[in-house]
């Protein structure tokens, strides 16, 4: 009987002591990690390059008189949009038409010359066939006729001149445009071809200006010899998009030796009037043709030394390491060049809980589509100058 009692309790005391050891292991290992992985975003990206410039008109002109007198009358409202042709300002013009009359009087005179040296060749010739008069007379007769009608010519330009003079009296918009304040008032004497009444500007289509540099230049005569007609984006200070759409339509012959940039000029319709010559803006000039890319979060983007990684997770839930060559940036993703590829699940969530080579529990994430096409200039990873925009987000991963 004691040695059965000794057997129970050993017994007993075994099960309690596994009971310990097993409960004491289940407390001692911590569960695995939570992150959120997902396939990375497959689409279709067009490449930027960026560019401070200003806006152009392509037309500037100063209204100047093209003839001298009294102002008399103002004709738009300062600021106004105005058409070619539209009348401006008046000058006085009562000046101009005495000379107008003058000259008109001057023709008539001359005309009348002219009859008159006709007759007298006419008489002089009947007289020589009867031998009453000279040949000497009759040449006489010829060069004075000749004389009269350039007499006659010239009133004639005489008067065509005096009445431009009077058509000048009315300053007409040179071009389709903004105009400007007026810069003389009425009852002001101007002097023509001096005196700066307004300005007029164009204003629909506008140039858009920059500086690039002979690195870009360089890359994109060797892409393609002619980059005229590409497209472009600008936006304005306080702009977050890129919203005003427009195309490169010159790129200057020679480069500045002293800055060694090259300038350029964009031609962006402006229909509404709502951008200004002078305004500042941002410009994105296409870098390359639609292509098809790779894309993740840009926090998803870790360093590692010199190298930039991914962290990925395999079948068995072990977090690895991926090396990856960075593109632009695409609003708030980043492009991959490689590295990556179409079906590895990457941890875009819960980064810093990972850990190479161990083990992670994984929950299934969407990789959006950009919201913004804004480049972010403080990133880190960033490599500039260029960024990228979405063509077509592929729904398939």
């Amino acid at each position: 009987m004691l040695r059965k009692g000794l057997a129970v309790l050993a017994i007993s005391m075994s099960v309690a002591l596994a009971g310990c050891s097993g409960g004491g292991e289940s407390q001692g290992a911590p569960p695995p990690p939570e992150v959120t992985v997902a396939t990375p975003l497959v689409g279709e990206v067009v490449d930027w390059d960026d560019f401070v410039g200003r806006f152009e008109a392509p037309e500037n002109v100063d209204v100047k008189p093209r003839v001298s007198g009294y102002l008399v009358g103002t004709h738009f409202r300062d600021g106004q949009y105005v058409r070619r042709g539209q009348l401006l300002f008046t000058i006085d013009a009562r000046p101009a038409q005495a000379q107008l009359d003058q000259a008109r009087a001057q023709l008539v005179r001359a005309q009348a010359q002219a009859v008159n040296a006709r007759t007298e060749l006419a008489r002089s010739r009947t007289l020589a066939e009867q031998r009453a008069a000279s040949v000497e007379e009759v040449e006489q007769r010829q060069a004075a006729l000749r004389s009269a009608n350039a007499d006659v010519s010239a009133a004639s330009a005489l008067l065509r001149a005096r009445q431009l003079d009077i058509g000048f009296t009315r300053v007409l918009a040179p071009i389709s445009g903004q105009v400007s304040q007026r810069q003389v008032d009425p009852g002001n004497a101007v002097t023509a071809d001096q005196t700066v009444l307004t300005t007029v500007v164009s204003t629909n289509p506008l140039h858009f200006s920059f500086n690039g540099s002979e690195a870009l230049l360089l890359r994109f005569q060797r892409q393609d010899s002619s980059r005229i007609g590409a497209p472009v984006r600008i936006k304005l200070q306080d702009e977050a998009q890129y919203v005003h759409a427009g195309r490169l339509d010159f790129v200057d012959n020679v480069l500045n030796a002293g800055s060694g940039t090259i300038r350029g000029r964009a031609v962006v319709p402006n229909p509404d009037g709502f951008l200004k010559p002078g305004m500042m803006g941002r410009l994105r000039l296409a870098s390359s043709a639609p292509y098809r890319a790779l894309m993740v979060p840009d926090t998803a983007i870790a360093t590692d030394a010199a190298r930039r990684v991914v962290y990925v997770v395999d079948r068995n839930s072990t977090v690895g390491v991926r090396p990856v060559q960075l593109g632009p940036l695409n609003g708030n993703l980043r492009v991959i060049r490689s590295g990556l590829g179409p079906q590895d699940q990457v941890i875009i969530g819960g980064i810093q809980r990972a850990m190479p080579g161990s083990k992670v529990k994984t929950k299934k994430g969407r990789i959006a589509p950009p919201t913004t096409t804004e480049p972010d200039a403080a990133a880190p990873q960033a490599p500039p100058p260029s960024v990228a925009t979405s063509v077509v987000p592929a729904s398939g991963r």
